[in-house]
This record gives C-alpha cells, structure tokens and sequence, in this order.
C-alpha cells in the first residue's frame, strides 16, 4: 500500500518537525517484516504514538480509528475526517453490536493487501503512563488469522504529549519492537486450543505483560477505561490500580 498523503504527511508535513522536535529513537525494527502482512500490537501512551512511530517504521501501517473522527460535525470535524481518510485510517464504531466483527473484516483486507495493521490493545490511551490490561480483540484476530503479533512499546510519548495538551514538548521518544509471537503455536504451547476463550485471554496477557517488559512500565490488571471513568466522575482510583508514584 502506498498512499500518497501518508507519505506527505510523514517526510514533509510533520516527519521534519518531529524528527527534530522529539529525537524519535527506534530499537529492533528488524522484528518487522520488510514485506508481507503482520499484526503491531502497540502500548499506548499519547495521541501522537499514531504518528510517532508510522514516522519510523519504513512501512505504512493503517490503524483503526474511532467512528467519531469521521462523523464530528462542523469545520474542524471534516478537517479530521479528510486527514484520518487521506492517510488510509479504518474507521470502526468501538460501541455498536458487531464492532469486533468490523475490526476483523477490517483487519483481513489489510492482511489480504500484505499490508501492517496496528492495533492499541489496551483500547484507549494510558491515563498515567503504566500499561493496563488488554482487550481481546487483538488476540481474537491474531488466532483468528494466524497472523504473527509483532509487540511495539512506546516510551516517553506521553511526557511529549501528555493527555488533554494540544502544544508537543520537546521530549525525547523512544519505541521498541519486540520479537514476532506466533499465536497458534503460543497457545498450544500452553496447553489450549485457539479457538477457546481461555487462549484468547492468555494470549492477550502474554502481549500485555511482553509490552511491560519492553517498556519497563509497570502494568495495572484492570481495563485503563474503567480506570478513565472512575478518575473523570471524581472518585479517584479503584482499589488494585492506585499508581505507586506520587
């Protein structure tokens, strides 16, 4: 896939800037595949991980976005609807009956291209840097497909844009790529058929906690939108999630 907006954005619009703004550093890029379809599982820190490494990854990689960047009314909404389109991004409604059935059909035509899609598993920004539990989407369509599952740790992209700021500061940002797990072969190892529900839940974690030790972050075993809701409706955080760190 070669889209030509994506490719203007990342080596004339933004890439420049950002380069030198943020220092990007990448670590193990040779775990993702020169050619060839595969499946990027990525911690999430920050808004701009969506840009940070596409920036440096050598390959386009298409994300599945939230329904609402293309349906918000008014000029700023069709100037977020015409960028998230021109750059190839795959919109998914997260809240209607069939969303993982959209993701899926979704995530195949992207493979059947031999094309990368990326995937945030734990299904919305970490609201204080440490990597919470993951969905099981990613898993679903990982066993499903047979597609390796290649783990990308974000570092120091949330210190570049914490959530709620619109300025980027000039933090240093790094990423790292992890070893391709093969999926199938994961779960018979550990004794289950891929078509269980209990392999779908043990392969998430096994993503999960290879993004900890990528990043060095300390995970929290709940989901960071339910960590999110108590947080915004003022009664701080659940018990098993308060953060450690001041």
């Amino acid at each position: 896939m070669h889209n030509k907006w994506y490719w203007t954005f990342k080596y004339i619009l933004f890439g420049p800037f950002l380069r030198v703004w943020n220092r990007p550093e990448i670590e193990g890029l040779e775990n993702i595949p020169t050619k060839g379809s595969a499946l990027l599982a990525s911690s999430h820190q920050s808004v701009m991980d969506s840009f940070f490494f596409p920036l440096m990854c050598p390959r386009q990689i298409t994300f599945p976005a939230k329904s609402e960047y293309f349906t918000t009314p008014g000029v700023v909404g069709r100037m977020q609807s015409w960028f998230f389109t021109s750059v190839g991004q795959v919109a998914v409604n997260r809240n209607e009956a069939g969303a993982a059935e959209t993701m899926n059909k979704a995530a195949q035509k992207v493979f059947d291209r031999g094309d990368l899609f990326g995937v945030y598993p734990e299904g919305t920004r970490s609201p204080d840097g440490r990597i919470y539990r993951g969905r099981t989407g990613m898993a679903r369509i990982a066993l499903a497909t047979g597609e390796k599952i290649i783990p990308v740790g974000m570092i120091g992209s949330r210190d570049a844009n914490p959530i709620g700021s619109w300025l980027l500061r000039p933090k240093k940002v790094r990423m790292k790529v992890g070893k391709p797990i093969d999926p199938i072969a994961y779960v018979k190892e550990q004794g289950l058929e891929p078509d269980s529900q209990e392999a779908v839940r043990v392969l998430t974690d096994h993503v999960m906690h290879t993004l900890v030790e990528l990043t060095g972050y300390e995970y929290v075993d709940m989901y960071a939108s339910e960590v999110k809701k108590s947080l915004e409706a003022g009664h701080g955080y659940p018990r098993g999630a308060e953060p450690s760190f001041s």
